[in-house]
């Protein structure tokens, strides 16, 4: 099939565009152009400006694709401005469990309607927070395009050794080098997904006779308690707390855990979270450790 990823050179979009050529697609990748990825002559590309109306109706008007895999879509806008420009079979849209409101144990994909909110036509700076503006994107889905053949796919925390984002790596980091943190919910269980399955379920949806909303996760949930304890038994360091330390990064996260019968109905396995993440712990303590000397 002709795949459009739009995005894709980064994080878990490395596993996902290798993913998509394994299993034989004819894969083009969307970009600012910024950005050098490992592709090389395996894929075709665009160089385009997602925030730019004119640019996307430039770079896709007349182009048909079987799927696209939106995995930089942010606001209502974004959906809008390429769904009324391509032609495509089948719309991926890289969601995320913020939608839900509030998360809770075993979220299910119920537990957000994209039918019952007010949609708001707008950019990426028209609400504070973050989980409104995906919201107002999942809106445009639902009750502007009910009608298109889409996937909506709901992530929490994707990490792993490539996570530019580094959030993991705060707590062990500050835990190592004595730095005091403010943690607000250092007890909360929360779920996490591996950037490589993250990747490879974008692509395995790909080629799935679906439709609608579909949340990914690793099984099990583990709090930053559990993350600090194994650091401070491995490098017999403390962590600091302290209300006038940094904020740390999963603050305001509630206690959670999300479902993914519906992924593993379609035949998607995930792995088991502690199967996994004590090998990244050790990862970011020998980085911490060898910062050090």
């Amino acid at each position: 099939m002709k795949v459009l990823v739009i995005g894709g050179t980064r994080f878990f979009g490395i596993p996902m565009v290798k993913e998509l050529l394994n299993n034989g697609h004819d894969v083009t990748i969307a970009t600012r152009g910024r950005a050098a990825d490992p592709f090389g002559t395996a894929v075709q590309r665009i160089v385009f400006d997602r925030t730019n109306p004119e640019s996307i109706r430039k770079a896709f008007a007349g182009r048909h694709y079987d799927v696209v895999i939106d995995k930089i879509a942010y606001c209502s806008n974004d959906i809008k401005d390429v769904l009324e420009v391509l032609d495509c079979d089948r719309y991926i849209y890289m969601s995320t469990t913020a939608v839900y409101d509030p998360k809770r144990w075993n979220t299910v994909e119920e537990d957000f309607d994209g039918r019952a909110g007010e949609l708001v036509w707008c950019d990426r700076t028209a609400f504070p927070t973050y989980d409104e503006i995906k919201r107002q994107a999942e809106y445009a889905l639902w009750q502007a395009y009910g009608d298109r053949n889409w996937i909506a796919v709901r992530y929490p925390f994707v990490i792993g050794e490539d996570d530019y984002t580094k959030r993991i790596l705060f707590y062990v980091e500050h835990a190592m080098k004595g730095i005091p943190m403010c943690i607000d919910n250092v007890d909360a269980q929360m779920g996490f997904i591996w950037s490589d399955e993250a990747g490879k379920f974008l692509a395995f949806l790909a080629d799935c006779d679906f439709q609608g909303a579909v949340n990914g996760c690793a099984h099990g949930t583990m709090s930053i308690r559990e993350i600090l304890d194994y650091v401070e038994k491995k490098t017999g360091c403390k962590a600091i707390f302290s209300e006038q330390g940094e904020e740390a990064p999963y603050n305001e996260e509630p206690e959670y855990s999300i479902n993914t019968d519906r992924a593993e109905g379609l035949g998607f396995r995930f792995s088991m979270l502690k199967d996994r993440i004590y090998g990244l712990l050790d990862h970011y303590v020998e980085m911490v450790q060898n910062e050090k000397k």
